[in-house]
């Protein structure tokens, strides 16, 4: 099975249309919406996780692109300064993919960047500054 996290834009003409579903319906992808942001007659965009067989997985990116949506990958991502850390746990409030959780019973934050979808949530409410944005130069 292939996963990316991908950024989808929609132009306008488009946003309407049920591209997400032909998705799933037409090359049997599954899909993870981490944020989106769609409004009527104006532009688009998903932040998601695509997984599937790589097969179905090129065709459905091909489907994406021929309908008129821009297809990148997510070109930065998030991670944590350990020696800044002090888990206080407070990014794990606001974490959407659970990619920041607390273990339990030792009260320590876990960080799974495999999970994350660098949406950045985490790192304007981390007291320490301890979660940090990098650009992901194998996406760019």
């Amino acid at each position: 099975m292939h996963a990316e996290m991908l950024v989808l834009r929609f132009p306008r003409t488009i946003v309407d249309q049920p591209i997400i579903y032909r998705l799933v319906k037409d090359f049997d992808l599954e899909f993870n919406l981490l944020k989106a942001t769609i409004n009527p007659r104006q532009e688009g965009t998903i932040v998601m996780e695509l997984k599937g067989h790589p097969k179905n997985f090129r065709r459905g990116l091909k489907y994406l692109k021929e309908s008129g949506v821009q297809v990148k990958k997510v070109g930065h991502q998030v991670r944590r300064n350990e020696e800044r850390c002090y888990q206080c746990g407070t990014c794990t409030a606001v974490c959407p993919s659970g990619a920041l959780n607390i273990k339990r019973p030792e009260m320590e934050v876990l960080f799974d960047p495999g999970k994350c979808s660098a949406c950045e949530l985490c790192c304007p409410v981390c007291p320490a500054r301890a979660m940090e944005v990098r650009l992901n130069r194998s996406a760019v």
